[in-house]
């Protein structure tokens, strides 16, 4: 294995996919000669050409309609948004065209489509590059939304997002691209979307979080073991289709539960978990389920960033008030 960042995981990820199946294409702007604005397909253009590997108009939504158009014509386009926030340029060719595509055709057609793009918050990036606008997508039938927390989960889910049948929308934070580095295997290995993962167990609380988040919720949980709190964090991995049965699980075990996203109190998807909790484990509660979320706000400018964003300090003080309700 090999000691890898995010984006190194990510770049080994395409690499991969564009060496085992010649339908695999890459594009977006900046993503040949120059390997995008954080270098996630650097030299990709150099191995496989410019014929797989390409630069476009800055303009997405002629990406986006670009890649649906490829998408039904027996191709596996891999498409990126340079930042998320600029997704409603788009909007109408992943929400209107691909995610339906299936459904529309009868089966005849597919749309296997994965949507990369970075997003979120810590790292002081100008106004609309940092939106948490997952929730958004989450929403749309259809479409699949992953959001990896490490190295490890992003080479594995980005392959299985490229070798899906029907639209992925792959988030990538921008916090964790060299954030820290893990164990990747160089080979091919794919992990399942839809899955959940136990990052930590525990029996007290179950804290539930997704991408930047669940680094903040294992750090919580570290200082919790101290206090004298067994927390257990699930990181989500793919929050559409979102894995309920992981989550209810988890409840069940401990009785409490947190969640936490960094998008809006009102956006992203801790409500629908809220929800599904209710529906599925509320007589195993012995507190209501708090959520850690940003407030409902516009994303702030950079000054005020840090005191916007959620972090390890505030899933511990909902965590103990769960406890201690």
């Amino acid at each position: 294995m090999a000691q890898m960042t995010m984006i190194q995981a990510i770049t080994d990820g395409m690499r991969n996919e564009l060496k085992e199946n010649e339908k695999v294409l890459v594009f977006g702007e900046d993503v040949g000669q120059n390997g995008g604005v954080f270098r996630a397909t650097e030299g990709l253009q150099k191995e496989f050409g410019e014929d797989r590997v390409f630069d476009t108009p800055l303009a997405e939504s002629g990406i986006g309609g670009l890649a649906a158009g490829l998408g039904v014509t027996g191709y596996r386009p891999v498409m990126e948004i340079q930042f998320f926030g600029f997704v409603f340029e788009t909007f109408d060719a992943i929400v209107a065209q691909m995610a339906r595509m299936r459904y529309r055709s009868g089966g005849v057609y597919n749309s296997p489509v994965t949507i990369r793009s970075p997003f979120g918050g810590g790292v002081k990036t100008p106004e609309l590059h940092a939106d948490s606008l997952e929730g958004l997508l989450a929403q749309a039938p259809g479409i699949k939304v992953v959001i990896p927390s490490g190295p490890y989960d992003a080479k594995g889910l980005l392959i299985s997002a490229i070798r899906d049948n029907d639209p992925v929308v792959f988030l990538e934070h921008m916090k964790l691209y060299r954030s820290f580095r893990e164990e990747v295997p160089e080979e091919d290995y794919s992990l399942p979307l839809g899955k959940a993962n136990v990052k930590k167990e525990g029996n007290d609380v179950t804290i539930i979080a997704y991408g930047a988040m669940v680094q903040a919720s294992m750090k919580a949980a570290e200082q919790l073991e101290k206090e004298g709190v067994s927390a257990e964090v699930i990181d989500l991995r793919t929050i559409s289709p979102l894995d309920v049965e992981t989550i209810v699980a988890s409840v069940e075990k401990t009785n409490r539960a947190v969640v936490v996203q960094e998008a809006q109190k009102k956006a992203g998807i801790a409500a629908n978990i809220v929800a599904e909790i209710n529906d599925r484990a509320i007589l195993s509660l012995e507190a209501p389920v708090k959520r850690v979320t940003a407030p409902d706000t516009v994303f702030p400018f950079a000054s005020a960033e840090d005191t916007w964003l959620p972090n390890h300090k505030d899933i511990i003080e909902a965590a103990n008030g769960v406890i201690n309700f």
